[in-house]
């Protein structure tokens, strides 16, 4: 791979070995993340059987690890050895990579703004799908798990985690209409009555 290497003046040493320095820990961390997500895979058996990651009922966590680390592994790579060796395509890969990452999250954070009922929506739907999947797959159960310890004690902190159907229901009010105001489930009927 023979790209076209730099021709003006010298780029500073500290700069460059900076660079170089921060592209092999974010390359590295990018191999533990692909070996993580493969390591999973292996003791559940996925890798045995590849047609079973097709069979998941809910959201596997190991694909999260999959995705992110081989983002980061080529990532961390172009950014190391185009830093190394002064490789202006390797540089500009990795730069514009890093622009249109930058850009997707700038874009999914004003589309979440924008479209924030209908995440919510999803995000409900989401979560009861895995809710459904809980004995299926031992790591979405450790994650719903995780989940529930951690949210009650950032509760507890006073943290602010109260849905709106929750600041809209008053303190005194009987057990099932606070369960038929809950997200999702006929709160336009009730708040018409």
């Amino acid at each position: 791979m023979s790209g076209k290497h730099y021709k003006g003046p010298e780029v500073s040493c500290c700069i460059k070995y900076f660079i170089f320095g921060f592209n092999v820990i974010f390359w590295f961390l990018g191999i533990a993340f692909l070996g993580i997500g493969l390591w999973a895979w292996n003791e559940k058996g996925v890798l045995s059987n590849i047609s079973s990651i097709t069979d998941l009922g809910g959201f596997d966590p190991v694909w999260l690890f999959l995705v992110v680390g081989g983002v980061m592994f080529i990532l961390g790579f172009a950014g190391c050895i185009g830093a190394l060796r002064e490789n202006t395509f390797l540089l500009k890969f990795f730069s514009v990579f890093l622009g249109i990452i930058f850009f997707l999250e700038l874009t999914a954070g004003v589309l979440a703004f924008v479209f924030k009922d209908w995440i919510k929506d999803q995000l409900y739907f989401f979560i009861n799908n895995n809710i459904r999947a809980y004995r299926d797959d031992i790591d979405l159960q450790n994650l719903i798990d995780f989940t529930q310890e951690y949210i009650p004690t950032q509760v507890g902190r006073g943290a602010a985690c109260r849905s709106p159907a929750a600041r809209k229901t008053p303190r005194k009010m009987s057990s099932t209409l606070s369960v038929a105001m809950m997200p999702g489930r006929n709160q336009k009927s009730i708040s018409r009555s």
